[in-house]
Order: structure tokens, then sequence, then C-alpha cells
């Protein structure tokens, strides 16, 4: 980023809720860090680049602990003979009020990061601020923008939506990957403008791709409704307009903005008990069979066990060319308060049904002690209550002032709040009578993207063109994500329309458990979830299908 053409402002994004887990285990072996140290080895090669050009850095690789980071900046600079000036945020940690836990953070905004820039730091860094501070508060301070700014920083929290996961907006883990050479994305970047609009880019010669498509996606990405609700301002993303400016060129208009809530969120993490794994390996016939036979073999020894699951994962192929191909995988997971009821007494007992179990019997990996897992909550605390405080280069601590919140908004579509007027568009071509339809992956034409949210997950799918909207808009139904995607049965599902996008965000509460550190399930961050509902099939009127897809004699699916 730093060599690859100008840059005023270089973020980096280094927290995530499984990484604030990791930080808290790191604090409690070595109490002085609790931050990212990747971010300082990646400083040696950098730093010097980033002064001499004049760039910035804003990172939030503070962690656990922004004031020990950014010692060690300054100790890395000094070493070096580089004059940098470094500040550091914080305030976010609130631990001395969350008694048995591992780590508590309540998420703060941008005005710190801004303050600090403002005072001349070269590099700041963060504990826990939201991930789109990162831009939204270096976008302050360039423009000079007023806590009251509401669509300013509102698109500019947007954009920093768009760059948090770094190459997630330039092709990585997109749906359509397959349409672009995506072997090597670069990094994007976005071009922000006074007024808080944007344009989506990356460095010339970069790999990847920036489209409206896969600005959509990241857009989707981990959010839970059109009011996407922040520290400093709440941003509509049912206002969200993407232009196609030309290659690697999406332009983000006008977004509004409205306060932000009197609340902030706090995420805690706490160690949820012990938990361990076996996997074992079926192969050739009477699959279904050999998988009962352990589990009863393996149920005395299960049952003061808090909690066992199996789960058999049919990965053979019948009349298969290699053994591998024939085999099938039967997993246990147990969890547990006591490491002692899942250690390796338990794993052992399971290995030596070797010789007494069913033919072929193998595991993918000797038995293992049990290891912690952690479990993620959130809640809400007043804003008014977390110090928010940035240390600015010469030492001055400024308390930065909670901003003056409205409590949370029933979302568009609601009684008494009226959604945000669509842009007019033509009217959704109309199949001629008796138009065949194609049984097809839904992924022929939709695109997806899902993620988590402690232990509840998204998916946000869209599409490209007009009447396909029309279709998926009256069809992606709850009760009809519910059928294509039985686990989520059962589950509170709710649903949301973005026109401007052509979209539907679906958040699906409970499903990853605990959060992302219990391993709930197989996909514990729910990131496979949307390419799940893609691979569903789905009658699809044929209208809307690539055309380079024939039809049949009869006009249906081959």
């Amino acid at each position: 980023m730093l060599t690859g053409g100008p840059l005023d402002v270089l973020t980096g994004d280094y927290l995530a809720e499984l990484t604030m887990l990791i930080l808290g285990r790191d604090r409690l072996k070595t109490p002085d860090f609790g931050y990212a140290k990747t971010f300082l080895r990646q400083l040696e090669e950098g730093l010097g680049l980033a002064r001499e050009r004049g760039v910035r850095i804003v990172a939030n690789a503070g962690g656990l602990n922004p004031a020990g980071l950014a010692d060690a900046i300054r100790r890395l600079a000094a070493e070096t003979g580089l004059p940098v000036s470094v500040a550091h945020v914080e305030g976010d940690d609130l631990m001395p009020f969350a008694e048995g836990a591992l780590t508590a953070n309540a998420y703060l905004g941008g005005a710190g990061i801004t303050a600090c820039l403002r005072a001349g730091a070269d590099v700041v860094v963060t504990g826990r601020v939201t991930d789109a501070a990162l831009v939204s508060g270096s976008a302050a301070w360039w423009f000079d923008w007023a806590p009251d700014d509401h669509d300013r920083l509102a698109g500019a929290v947007v954009a920093g939506h768009v760059l948090e996961c770094g190459t997630q907006a330039t092709g990585g883990n997109y749906a359509f990957f397959t349409a672009h050479d995506v072997r090597r994305p670069g990094f994007p970047l976005a071009e922000i403008a006074q007024d808080g609009s944007s344009v989506i880019t990356k460095h010339p010669g970069t790999g990847g791709v920036v489209s409206a498509g896969t600005v959509t996606a990241q857009l989707l990405y981990e959010t839970q409704g059109p009011r996407y609700l922040g520290p400093d301002v709440t941003a509509r993303l049912d206002t969200v307009r993407l232009s196609d400016l030309g290659a690697d060129r999406v332009a983000i208009t006008g977004v509004l903005g409205e306060p932000p809530p009197p609340t902030l969120k706090v995420g805690v993490t706490r160690i949820g008990g012990w938990r361990n794994e076996v996997v074992f390996v079926l192969t050739g016939l009477d699959i279904e069979e050999k998988a009962a036979l352990v589990q009863a073999q393996l149920a005395d020894a299960l049952s003061p066990v808090a909690t066992a699951d199996w789960t058999l994962a049919r990965t053979d192929h019948e009349d298969a060319g290699t053994e591998e191909t024939a085999s099938a995988l039967l997993r246990l997971v147990v969890r547990d308060p006591s490491p002692d009821r899942v250690g390796r007494a338990l794993t052992s007992e399971a290995i030596e049904l070797a010789l007494a179990s069913y033919p072929g019997f193998h595991v993918t990996s000797p038995p293992g002690p049990a290891q912690p897992y952690g479990v993620f909550t959130s809640s809400a605390v007043p804003a008014t209550s977390v110090p928010h405080v940035a240390v600015l280069p010469d030492g001055t601590r400024l308390a930065i002032p909670a901003r003056p919140g409205v409590p949370a908004r029933p979302e568009s579509g609601d009684p008494g709040v009226p959604p945000v007027a669509a842009p007019a568009r033509p009217a959704p071509s109309q199949a001629p009578a008796g138009q065949p339809t194609r049984r097809v992956p839904l992924g022929t034409l939709i695109g997806a993207r899902s993620g988590d949210k402690g232990g509840d997950a998204n998916i946000g799918v869209w599409v490209e063109r007009d009447d396909a909207w029309e279709w998926l808009r009256t069809t992606l139904t709850v009760e009809t994500l519910q059928a294509l995607l039985p686990e989520t049965a059962g589950l509170p599902v709710t649903r949301h329309e973005l026109p401007n996008l052509r979209a539907l965000n679906f958040t699906i509460a409970g499903i990853l458990g605990a959060g992302v550190a219990s391993a709930h399930r197989f996909d514990p961050q729910a990131k496979a979830l949307g390419e799940w509902l893609r691979a569903r099939h789905a009658d699809v009127p044929a209208h809307l299908l690539p055309t380079r897809l024939p039809l049949t004699p009869e006009g249906t699916a081959p």
C-alpha cells in the first residue's frame, strides 16, 4: 500500500471477537503484551517509508494494551533513528467492572483518533474501536468535520466498512470469483470527498477486482439491518447508492446519517469450559451402521460429560477410485466445565476401541488433552459511562466527550418509520405466460456473503439486475430460507430489504451458540453459510438465468 500509489492515511483493522480472546490469554501469560505483535513486525518494514511519504498510520492493533504498543513503537522508532510521533486511544477496557471475564471492551468511535491526528501524530494505535472508526476518525480529521456532520460521517463509516476486511472488497471470498483473477488481490482504498461520498478502488497494477458486486458483498457482511449503529453516527445502509465508474472504481453516494444511540456496545469474552474432539474415519460399506456401533460403544463413557455432539459427514463416494474418497468422517465433540471429564482419558478410551469396533477403524489424530474454549457475549452501557481518552504525542490526556445519542429507532418498514425512498428503476421485465423455469443452484443467479456477530450469523444475498431483484424480493422469504437451510429451522430469523443494493439481509439468531471461540459449529464463524445457500437448488425463471445455460426440449433443468 505504501509503494503502490498515493496514500494519505493507512489503516489497519487487527481485531475480531476471536482475536480479543486470544489477546486475553496472551495477556494472562505476559501482562506487558495484549496487543497485536504482528503490527510491530510490519512497522519494522514500513515505518520509515510511511514517514518519508507523509502517510499517517492508524490501527486498532493496540487490542487490550494500546499504551504498551505505543511504547513499543517509540522504542522501534528510537532504534531506527526515525522522528516519529506516536499517540494512542484508550478507555475501552471495562475489565474492572466485569467479574470473571477474560476481556471486556466497549466499542469506541473515531473521535479519539481524530484528536490524535489533529495533535500531529504520525502513528495512532487504539484498543477496541469499531472497525469503521479507523476510517471515519481519519476522515473527520482530514476534513475537519463536526460531530454532528451526520451524513458525512455516515458516508465515511460506510467506506470504512467496505475497507475493514481488506481484500474481501477486491475479490477475496467473492461469490463470483471464477469471473476474475483473484489469486493475489490487492488491498482496497477509498478516495473520500468532503461531502462524505467516496470511490472504492485499488492501486494500479494490483490483482483482484473492485466492482459493484465486490463492494455490495462487503457492505452486506456482518450487518444486521438498514440502520448500522455506531458510536459516532448511525449510517443508513438503505440509502447507499453504488455507481460503477469503470475499471476498478465504484462510487458510494447518498448515504444518510442519524445521531448515534446513547449506548456503546460492549464485547465480553470468558473461558466457557473445556472441549475435545475425535474424528473417526469410516470407509466403504455400511457407513451408517459403523457410525451407530462406535456411538453405542462410547455411550457409557460419555454419560458424565455435559455435552457430546456427533456429526457424520458423508464425504464417501460409491465405488470410489481412492480410499480417501471412499471414506466418511464421524466427528465427536465433547464439552464440559471440567477438563478431566473431556481430557486424554476420554479420548484415549475412544482410541482403545481400535481392535474392537467397526472394520477399518482409524482416526485422524492421536488422543489429545482438553482445550479451553471461550464464549462471547455483548451488551450495552451508557456512552457517558465509558472514559474515551486520546493520549496525545506529548503525553497530554484529552477526554473525548460522549456524543448525545438518541434511542435506537425501529427499522425501515416498521409502523411509524417510513423507509427512505429507493431510486426509480425500470419496471421489471415480465416473463411471458408459460415461461419455463430451471431447477438450478441459487448461486447461478444470486451472490451471497455471510459472517458472524457473536452467537448470531448473517447472510446477505444480492442480484445484479432489476428483474432478478423483483424475483428475489418476492421469493426468498424467511420461510423459504429456513426450508433451504434446515439448520436454521426453529431459530429466530430476521429479514431486511435493501432495494438500492438489490439485496436482502438475513440475521439468524443463536445459530453460532456462544460465538466463534466456542466452536459450536463445524463452520464456527458462518463464513460458508452463504455458499451453502447458493448451492441449494430452486426453481428459477429461465429468462433470468445466464444465456449460456441451455434449456432441455422440455424447458426444464437437464
